[in-house]
């Protein structure tokens, strides 16, 4: 269950808060305002924490910014923006699938460290020539120096971070492969976190004085994305080069119009483990026509069975969308994950039908080339 905040649209893009933010929001709001308080003395009542309150949101506002850089560029390749989330460790834009290009790619991963960057900037100038002054121009300055660190933090080249889909799309380019790109980069983010992770732990432990608890929660936070950054592209690497033909399911169940309902009975059902309820209905040149319910059969006598085609019985498909059978397998992934088909009926150019593929049908492919040990 999905326990994210939905708290509006921003520009047509779903809005969400994680629960985590509050904890952050909170945490931020009691240390910008113990800091004012501190500073600024003279500030008195609840003044200080209001400060820090608006600090902290307008902290939140650069990291929604930062996001939104990434959308809008993504909207422009014409990639869908599913949703924008702020969490514990910042903002994540879920795209809708990945740029066609490495170009595009990277165009889309280095947005968000530009908009951060020309914050730092926005907010320099202004603190410069504004004629700011006490705790106004303090958080001027602060939102300059975080927007400043959330750019060059975030460009560290190793996934899940900007940076690491930026070192993505270079290797991608070069090798002309996407699956290696993440590959490569997956692993210089499990490495980010491995040290952060031993910089965190020094620091808790007193043994050194660069790093902290965060620093040891950002390093976990990097590590478990990395690795799933991985996992993913291991998967893109077994696939990759096979088509949609590949992955058809066993004895697909397609069966002639022509045909008899007995002999429809005799030669697919009876005896059929995989225990089809529909099944595909072909002419005589093997072109998709219709389908067939199982069920249909009971409508019809059993004496009656020879002869009855089972054109008589035939409907038209329901909602089943068709692919090319020379579609690679990994686009056909996507295509199941993009609108959440069961299946996809498999067509060879010229029209005729291959056979039915399923989602379950590529998982049993994919274990089996997992499996499989190189030669």
């Amino acid at each position: 269950m999905n326990s994210n905040l939905r708290v509006g649209n921003l520009f047509g893009i779903p809005f969400f808060i994680n629960p985590s933010w509050f904890l952050v929001l909170g945490l931020v709001t009691w240390s910008y305002g113990s800091g004012i308080a501190t500073e600024f003395p003279y500030l008195g009542g609840v003044t200080p924490w209001v400060l820090g309150l608006a600090t902290a949101l307008l902290l939140f506002a650069s990291v929604l910014a930062h996001e939104l850089g990434h959308s809008f560029v993504a909207l422009r390749q014409g990639i869908a923006v599913n949703s924008i989330t702020l969490f514990i460790f910042g903002g994540l834009a879920s795209l809708g699938e990945e740029s066609k290009t490495p170009g595009e790619s990277f165009r889309v991963a280095i947005a968000g460290p530009l908009v951060s960057f020309v914050l730092f900037g926005v907010f320099s100038a202004i603190n410069l020539f504004a004629g700011l002054s006490g705790p106004i121009a303090g958080i001027v300055g602060l939102l300059a120096y975080i927007n400043l660190a959330l750019g060059v933090f975030n460009l560290l080249p190793g996934l899940p971070l900007d940076g690491g889909n930026v070192l993505k799309a270079i290797v991608w380019k070069i090798t002309g492969k996407p699956y290696r790109g993440v590959a490569f980069a997956s692993r210089a983010g499990q490495v980010l976190g491995w040290i952060a992770v031993v910089m965190g732990v020094l620091a808790v432990l007193g043994i050194s004085n660069i790093g902290s608890i965060w620093t040891l929660l950002i390093g976990w936070f990097l590590l478990q994305n990395a690795g799933r950054y991985g996992q993913s592209a291991a998967i893109q690497e077994k696939l990759s080069g096979l088509t949609a033909a590949d992955a058809i399911s066993p004895n697909s169940p397609i069966v002639s119009a022509d045909s008899s309902l007995r002999e429809f009975a005799n030669n697919h059902i009876i005896g059929n483990s995989a225990n089809w309820r529909k099944y595909l209905v072909t002419d005589e040149a093997g072109q998709l026509m219709g389908e067939i319910a199982v069920d249909a059969l009971k409508t019809i006598p059993t004496n009656d069975w020879w002869d009855v085609k089972v054109r008589d019985l035939m409907q038209p498909t329901e909602a089943l969308e068709t692919v090319p059978s020379d579609e690679p397998l990994l686009e056909v992934v996507g295509l199941f994950e993009k609108k959440q088909i069961p299946a996809l009926a498999v067509i060879r150019e010229n029209g005729v039908l291959v056979g039915l593929l399923e989602q379950a049908s590529i998982i049993k492919l994919l274990q089996k080339r997992m499996e499989s040990k190189p030669a």
